[in-house]
């Protein structure tokens, strides 16, 4: 059966392990977690392993099972890379498919409508599509944490269903009627929307900084309490052995 020595051994290893393969430095992983440094180099260094709630953490954060992280042998990078290539794979191809619906569904409203009445606009059902095949990607962003792809998407949401409701009231509303210049000032709105949309990203980023670092810092006082009453207690300790000894003696 392993001893406690042994089996602090091999957490470590797995930390190591997994926190390079994630590309990470100690401090880096301390940011993530909201711990110091010196917390992540003391169970690297086989001196204390961190608790099941840091540990869950850790498992979420490199996508693997606690089992995994435990374990007795972790797997080589060339697996975690190619684990990662496939569930980025599998994002990839659920987000084309479900865009790949939406345009089925508009190319069959278009040759629909064309039956009906092949005066009509049809191929305005391509462009209400766009705005829909955004939503769905940012729904799938927000999932799968893609932020970039998140914010692209949000972008393209705003500018294209503005250009849906600019050509919608010229070409329909309006019957292609000229005389309604004034209409492409419903462009103007996208402005304010899109500064909206970079400062909710730029103060959530912030944020969310903010929030590690006051967490770091309540920790460290908690820790630095904890060694303080730690101390304290092996004071009071050697005063009782001294005397003890000081009692036998007599």
């Amino acid at each position: 059966m392993e001893n406690t020595a042994e089996i602090n051994e091999k957490i470590a290893k797995n930390l190591i392990y997994y926190r390079k393969a994630a590309g990470l430095t100690q401090a880096e992983l301390a940011e993530k977690i909201n711990y110091s440094d010196k917390s992540v180099s003391k169970w690297e260094s086989g001196n204390g392993v961190p608790d099941i709630y840091i540990m869950l953490q850790l498992a979420k954060l490199y996508k693997i099972s606690l089992n995994q992280l435990v374990g007795e042998e972790p797997p080589t990078v060339e697996q975690t890379q190619a684990a990662k290539r496939k569930s980025d794979g599998l994002h990839i191809l659920i987000m084309l498919l479900s865009s790949g619906i939406v345009w089925l569904v508009a190319t069959f409203v278009f040759v629909t409508l064309q039956f009906i009445n092949p005066e009509w606009p049809g191929w305005l059902v391509f462009l209400y599509a766009v705005p829909v095949n955004a939503v769905l990607l940012i729904v799938y962003a927000s999932i799968w944490k893609y932020r970039f792809v998140n914010f692209v998407s949000v972008s393209l949401l705003i500018w294209t269903v503005l250009t849906d409701l600019f050509l919608t009231l010229r070409l329909i509303v309006l019957g292609g009627n000229d005389e309604y210049s004034a209409l492409w000032c419903v462009f103007l709105l996208g402005i304010p929307l899109e500064a909206l949309e970079v400062l909710w990203v730029f103060f959530r980023s912030l944020f969310q900084k903010d929030k590690k670092s006051k967490n770091v810092s309540v920790q460290e006082k908690t820790k630095n309490s904890e060694n303080g009453k730690k101390d304290e207690k092996d004071e009071k300790d050697v005063e009782e052995v001294a005397e003890t000894l000081a009692t036998e003696e007599k």
